[in-house]
């Protein structure tokens, strides 16, 4: 089964320096219908204009992902990490017992545009915890790049280590290429379409448009170039 959400129909935040699209309710947006899917809990889009940036702020019980689409992310933390990430790259931030971090788009003139990702942790009270990963842009080429995987599923070989039964993976499609993804038994996925346009089995996706699927192969086509995210974790109970 896939679930078809259009972009132009999700949350939006715009202010002066942001312009976010919630893929779930958030901050603005409320909708007590549309709170996360499976172990997913927020997955925004965000765009940050040049010196801007989320001043430090507190996070608890969360793992957190950041996938740089364009620009550069600069990361701080209470626990003493400072580290700036750019296009296809990604920053991993295990809340824990508790952590202040702040976001920034240090650049004078480039616009920063990156995926938040918040993940249920498979229980409270980790320790806190950063790490990252300089993937290369070509490594996802017309495959599934394996970004993040929980603790038991590290067979895949994700570099990144996170506390949730999930596994996220990347791919950009060059021009008329395909690729399949297959959703296991009491599985399912969330899939972002971040650049290009896709078709996914019979829809087809513009830039930002999501899909949930569930238990089932899905087949995808670049109409022109496509970048994509894709969360795979257990089914909803």
């Amino acid at each position: 089964m896939l679930h078809y959400i259009d972009s132009e129909k999700m949350g939006r935040s715009v202010h002066a320096w942001l312009d976010s699209r919630h893929h779930f309710s958030f901050a603005e947006y409320y909708n007590p219908a549309n709170t996360q899917f499976g172990d997913l809990r927020v997955l925004n889009d965000d765009w940050v204009r040049p010196g801007a940036g989320f001043e430090a702020h507190p996070h608890k019980n969360m793992e957190v992902l950041s996938y740089v689409v364009r620009g550069e992310l600069t990361h701080e933390d209470s626990m003493g990490n400072r580290s700036s990430l750019t296009r296809g790259q990604v920053q991993y931030m295990s809340a824990g017992t508790g952590v202040f971090h702040s976001e920034y788009n240090s650049h004078a003139d480039e616009p920063l545009r990156f995926l938040q990702i918040w993940i249920l942790p498979d229980r409270n009270g980790y320790a806190p915890n950063y790490g990252e990963y300089r993937f290369a842009l070509e490594e996802r080429v017309n495959r599934w790049l394996p970004i993040a995987a929980g603790a038991n599923n590290a067979d895949n070989g994700a570099p990144i280590r996170v506390h949730a039964d999930i596994y996220a993976f990347a791919t950009i499609l060059t021009r008329g290429s395909d690729l399949e993804f297959i959703v296991s038994e009491n599985r399912q996925a969330y899939m972002v379409l971040i650049e290009g346009a896709a078709h996914a089995n019979d829809l087809l996706l513009s830039a930002c448009d999501a899909l949930e699927i569930t238990e089932q192969t899905i087949r995808l086509y670049a109409a022109e170039e496509s970048h994509i995210f894709l969360i795979e974790m257990a089914k909803n109970a």
